[in-house]
């Protein structure tokens, strides 16, 4: 089956702010429209585990968007963290912080999970991808150097794996290359057929 052929009939909707996640959905061939609500509320339990917490996420946010959908509209929403030493690193408020996240994770391995959450008038699937990367030992000038040139603030963990901090600093990645950007687009297009074929 080709997702494209069969998914016409529905209007799809990213809702998302991230134009990562949008030229990432650009490249299944999809038409769709990014549609983004402010004051959104992304606190979540503090019993969930690793792979729960996107998931909820995703969840969360796509209850913001329920007047959009009707019989003929699937809504993509998801949430990427960057988890490390048993915590989540997040989003830097400036670019000091910004250097003293990509630090922590310098020399060391780290986990990115992204859930997604598709949702239609009378269905809802939820999913996740994870992928470890591991960063060598950067210098403290190659971090000084990424952080001021490219101020990675709205970036979970400080940083994005398709820039420049990704060219020099990633060693291996186990797992998905498209999920560290914030979408998984392999699983999300697998998902996406297997969700309208069971409509």
């Amino acid at each position: 089956m080709i997702l494209n052929k069969n998914i016409k009939s529905y209007r799809i909707i990213l809702a998302s702010q991230s134009p990562r996640r949008k030229m990432l959905l650009e490249g299944l061939d999809l038409k769709f429209d990014v549609i983004v609500r402010d004051s959104i509320d992304e606190s979540y339990p503090s019993d969930l585990g690793m792979a729960e917490i996107p998931e909820f996420l995703a969840k969360s946010k796509s209850d913001h968007y329920l007047d959009l959908i009707d019989k003929n509209t699937i809504l993509i929403t998801a949430d990427t963290i960057v988890w490390h030493n048993h915590e989540i690193l997040g989003k830097p408020l400036n670019v000091q912080e910004a250097y003293e996240l990509i630090s922590r994770l310098s020399g060391n391995k780290h986990t990115v999970v992204t859930g997604v959450c598709l949702r239609s008038l009378d269905k809802m699937r939820i999913f996740h991808s994870i992928s470890n990367v591991t960063f060598r030992k950067l210098r403290h000038e190659e971090i000084y150097y990424y952080v001021t040139h490219y101020k990675p603030l709205d970036k979970a963990g400080a940083y994005g794996i398709q820039e420049w901090i990704g060219y020099v600093g990633i060693e291996k990645i186990e797992g998905s290359f498209y999920n560290v950007m914030g979408l998984p687009v392999q699983m999300l297009y697998n998902e996406l057929i297997d969700f309208i074929e069971n409509q």
